[in-house]
């Protein structure tokens, strides 16, 4: 897609878009456009939680590397000691799962439509049982394919080996000691935050999720089937999808730029500068046979995180137009995309979100949306293609700390 300078269109009136840009030092607002509510007539803001989909495993990476570092986990062992049963891909009963084939999306598990969505009532291991989940051409380790299910069976081991349900534990594992507000599925988050959920419309303007108007849901969680919700019975590591860890996170557009300056830090702290290089690393590269790469947007994967900029074998993934190496995740449901990108080399990144996008929005050369493209090559994301940063306004590291 060609490289554009011009502001970008506001195609939708039900459209939120927020956009930072974030160094080790600073965190900069460079758009905050829309309604939070449209109900209300609330503006959108930096500060609100929006749910950010798949960036969620990025987040959910992060704990399982700090239990890593506390050796509570092993990314090279195999998990079944960690759930407490023996899980194979049936048809490679030989091959091994690791957390780090789970990370990066190796595991031979596959989505087999919403399978990885498991209501409170029903086990991970019964879903596992059904063979739609499981890749009957490629082994574990032996091939990529990008799989949302691979995140249950992590929230799961991380309920084993914390003995916390897995809100709880990303509480004390990562919100926590970064000083930020964030949660799955909204059970840990604030009433605060909850009267400033950002609800998601489609185009037409009809909610699609978290339309919450500052009551907490009814649930947190997928309801049983017969429409119960007491957690109370739930018993810890059954169901590691109950939270959403490959999609369930509430975050604002601050407090996820203030986990990208954690990474722009090396770690600062909070990580290992080490344990953070093992999960920027790529786990895998596409050669042209050894994966899906989804029209050019997979091109390398480390543990939950992706390796955007540039590829081989027809694999494209620029959606910068700018061939720069960047490491971060994307999300996309309910007509969010959302992004979360960090340039390793210029120590700089980007933290956004934009709703009411249509399910039949599409793809630009790089393989990512075009309304992505639109953002990440425009002047607020990359101002030296702006004449001026009139525009841009600069928060001090202490405003909204909490």
């Amino acid at each position: 897609m060609a490289t554009t300078s011009r502001a970008m269109p506001e195609r939708t009136s039900y459209r939120a878009t927020v956009i930072t840009r974030f160094d080790s030092k600073q965190i900069q607002v460079l758009k905050e456009v829309g309604l939070a509510d449209v109900q209300t007539g609330r503006p959108v803001t930096a500060d609100d939680p929006v749910r950010v989909a798949s960036i969620s495993k990025l987040v959910t990476a992060l704990g399982v590397m700090r239990l890593v570092e506390t050796k509570k986990l092993d990314l090279d062992a195999d998990i079944s000691r960690y759930l407490g049963w023996r899980l194979r891909n049936p048809n490679f009963p030989n091959r091994k799962i690791t957390l780090r084939l789970l990370l990066s999306h190796q595991s031979s598990l596959m989505d087999g439509g919403d399978l990885y969505v498991i209501p409170l009532g029903e086990t991970l291991r019964a879903r596992l049982g059904d063979p739609r989940v499981w890749d009957a051409t490629h082994p574990a380790g032996g091939y990529f394919r990008y799989a949302n299910i691979n995140y249950p069976v992590i929230g799961s081991i991380i309920e084993r080996v914390t003995g916390q349900r897995f809100d709880q534990a990303m509480h004390a594992l990562v919100f926590k000691p970064l000083g930020i507000a964030a949660c799955y599925n909204w059970a840990q988050c604030s009433d605060a935050q909850i009267a400033r959920a950002i609800a998601l419309y489609d185009e037409t303007g009809q909610p699609r999720r978290d339309d919450l108007h500052g009551q907490r849901p009814a649930c947190p969680v997928l309801p049983s089937t017969n429409g119960g919700c007491d957690l109370t019975t739930y018993k810890l590591g059954s169901n590691g999808a109950l939270f959403a860890p490959q999609g369930g996170l509430r975050i604002s557009m601050r407090d996820l730029a203030r986990i990208g300056q954690m990474m722009v830090q090396r770690g600062a702290g909070f990580l290992p500068a080490a344990r953070l290089h093992q999960m920027e690393r790529p786990a895998w590269r596409y050669n042209g046979h050894n994966g899906e790469t989804e029209g050019g947007f997979f091109c390398a994967f480390g543990l939950g995180v992706q390796t955007i900029g540039r590829g081989k074998f027809g694999c494209s993934s620029d959606g910068f137009a700018d061939a720069r190496l960047r490491v971060g995740h994307a999300g996309e449901a309910y007509g969010l995309r959302a992004g979360l990108w960090i340039d390793r080399q210029a120590k700089t990144g980007t933290a956004f979100f934009t709703s009411a996008v249509p399910d039949a929005e599409p793809k630009g050369a790089s393989g990512f949306y075009q309304v992505e493209e639109e953002i990440l090559q425009s002047p607020f994301v990359q101002p030296d293609r702006s004449p001026n940063a009139s525009h841009v306004r600069v928060l001090p590291q202490n405003v909204g700390a909490r």
